[in-house]
């Protein structure tokens, strides 16, 4: 199955209409009727803030400095100009939505370059809050478009807005509708084709994890994450029920705080080159007697894909559930 190919239909529909828009046919007589008028009308977002940001026309020349924001635009037809960490993103998201070659990298998603984006005289730049003073110097030279990230309590749903959000700063709605119905559609098919395999129910366990020195940290992705809210829409049950925030549903454990789960499906995310759970634990006596382990129910999801994303992500990551459940 790929259901990740979905949004195809929506890019090629863009390509279309940029098609459109280089025809040599004589405009109506009456311009201010013309899709090419409409399009250029000003546009008003409210964004994260509360803040309501105009501009004069669909933004064209756009910076984004978080992945979900660039996978968006790119989804969309829209290849942002300036990427925050272009090779981050590359190794974590660019499965689902790959940059183009002439992305400008504007430094890091904690710490962007002002001047390397004002240098791209944007049109408009796309981030996320990280409690820094950039959106308001930027806000000197370009309009800022602030994103919420997550939130536990309705991660799709606020997947949804976001994506919406930045359609209609592009103008891209239509585009953007297309693709969350396929979204939806996915999430439909992966539910049916799961309980026509048997395994409507069954207790499933998302992680990444790092080393520090010879310790393994292990990030659970309890329910309120993304990733565990697709797959209860998927039909499945998220077997960790340990604490979480409130923004990204994300716990913390070590592989002994996994001893006593029972057997179940085990996805991980490990995009470079550090593999905690097939080489950090390797030899580990207790991850190597825990059930799934024994089992072989452990799922490494494919190198690129993101688990903070918008739907391209989301599609990507309940078409590898599927695939597991149902291979």
């Amino acid at each position: 199955m790929r259901l990740r190919h979905a949004i195809m239909p929506a890019l090629a529909a863009a390509m279309l209409a940029l098609s459109a828009c280089g025809s040599s046919e004589e405009p109506a007589d009456d311009d201010e009727t013309t899709p090419q008028a409409q399009a250029s009308e000003p546009i008003t977002v409210t964004d994260a803030r509360g803040e309501e940001v105009t501009l004069d026309a669909p933004a064209e020349n756009v910076v984004a400095l978080e992945w979900a924001e660039t996978e968006a635009l790119v989804t969309l037809g829209v290849m942002p100009s300036g990427v925050a960490d272009v090779d981050g993103y590359s190794t974590w998201v660019g499965a689902s939505a790959p940059l183009g070659d002439d992305v400008t990298d504007v430094g890091t998603r904690q710490e962007p370059s002002v001047d390397s984006i004002v240098a791209l005289d944007p049109d408009l730049v796309i981030m996320e809050d990280r409690g820094n003073p950039v959106a308001e110097q930027l806000e000197e030279y370009v309009p800022v478009i602030v994103i919420q990230g997550a939130d536990a309590s309705r991660n799709i749903e606020q997947m949804k807005e976001n994506f919406t959000t930045i359609a209609t700063a592009v103008g891209k709605e239509a585009e953007a509708e297309q693709v969350l119905s396929d979204f939806d559609a996915a999430l439909d098919d992966g539910r049916q084709q799961i309980a026509d395999a048997g395994h409507e129910g069954e207790k499933f366990l998302m992680a990444d994890g790092w080393m520090e020195g010879s310790a393994v940290s292990i990030r659970m992705f309890g329910e309120g994450s993304l990733v565990s809210d697709l797959g209860e829409e998927l039909g499945l049950e998220n077997a960790w029920t340990e604490g979480v925030d409130a923004e990204w549903g994300l716990g913390q454990t070590d592989v002994e705080g996994l001893a006593d789960l029972p057997d179940l499906h085990f996805f991980y995310s490990a995009s470079d080159a550090d593999d905690v759970f097939a080489d950090g634990l390797s030899g580990n006596a207790i991850w190597e007697s825990l059930p799934f382990v024994e089992s072989g129910q452990i799922h490494k999801l494919a190198p690129g894909t993101w688990t903070f994303g918008g739907p391209a992500s989301c599609m990507f990551i309940v078409e590898q559930f599927v695939d597991a459940l149902t291979a």
